[in-house]
Formats: C-alpha cells, sequence, structure tokens
C-alpha cells in the first residue's frame, strides 16, 4: 500500500510519512479489524522497518517510536470498537455506521498519538501537521475500505445448493 500510495499520490506529500492522501492507513484500521493482535503485531514490524529504513534512516527514537504509534492507534480504536459496541471477531455486527465512526476515531488517533510525541520532541508547526495527517488518513482510509467493499461488491454470490 505504502508503494501504491507513493506512486499515486507523492504529489499531496506534506512531510516524510504524512500525505493528504495515506493509503497505508486504511490498510492498518482493516488488519487490526480482520487480524487483532496479530494484525498490530505484523503493522508493529512493517512499520520499524520502513521507518527505520526508508523515512528515517540513520535514526532511532523517531522510528522506533513512530512504529509504536503506527500500530498502537488502530489496535486501541478496534479495542475500543470490542468495548464499547461488542464488536465481535466476526465483525458481523459491524455495521456501516459503526465503520465510519472506526474510520473517524482512528483517522484522530493516529496523528494525535504522532503529535503528541512530537511535541515532546520539540517539534513546531504542530496544528498544520496535525491537520494534513488526519487529512491523509481519513481519504487513505475511506479509500482502503470502500475500494475493497467495491471490490467485494463484483465477486459472484455463492450458489447455495439444496440436497438432491
Amino acid at each position: 500500500m505504502l508503494a501504491l500510495n507513493e506512486w499515486l499520490f507523492r504529489w499531496l506529500e506534506f512531510a516524510p510519512g504524512i500525505n493528504f492522501v495515506y493509503l497505508p492507513a486504511g490498510m492498518r484500521l482493516l488488519c487490526t479489524l480482520l487480524f487483532a493482535e496479530a494484525g498490530a503485531v505484523g503493522l508493529l514490524a512493517v512499520s520499524w522497518a520502513v521507518s527505520f529504513l526508508l523515512f528515517f534512516p540513520g535514526q532511532f527514537e523517531r522510528p522506533f517510536v513512530g512504529g509504536i504509534i503506527a500500530a498502537a492507534a488502530p489496535y486501541s480504536v478496534y479495542r475500543l470498537a470490542r468495548w464499547r459496541y461488542g464488536l465481535h471477531a466476526s465483525l458481523a455486527n459491524l455495521t456501516a455506521p459503526r465503520l465510519l465512526v472506526l474510520v473517524f476515531a482512528y483517522s484522530v488517533a493516529s496523528p494525535l498519538l504522532h503529535h503528541l510525541y512530537f511535541a515532546w520532541a520539540g517539534q513546531d508547526a504542530l496544528l498544520r501537521s496535525f491537520l494534513a495527517m488526519f487529512v491523509g488518513d481519513l481519504a487513505g482510509t475511506l479509500l482502503v475500505i470502500y475500494g475493497i467493499k467495491a471490490l467485494l461488491s463484483l465477486v459472484p454470490a455463492p450458489i447455495l445448493r439444496t440436497g438432491v
């Protein structure tokens, strides 16, 4: 998803790792919804790899903390949904309105956690970069979630067979 995002939306980059459309955000939420803890662990590994090797080579603290935040934000939203909505592991009770709430919650949680760290690290221009990350995460998450939904609608319905 990161490569696709770079190919399609590189021109919408606000700063390294912050784009006005960020498709990996949608995959992060989707992975935690589908795979729970295993999804979060996978996201942590991938986020560390991308952060250490691509976005911030030669640094330690920022990619280390950024990877944790990239996995913790969607997992926290997933846990909140389990608690608030009684979300089943099968996602059978994940309605369209609830999914939109989760998309919005994640699109706030990820930039908020990142920017709390940025503020602690002494960075400036936090409001502008928070808004850019929020817009990018929201747009990317909506594109991924509804793009996959559209693709799934193209799959033919299974044929029910009755005993003969």
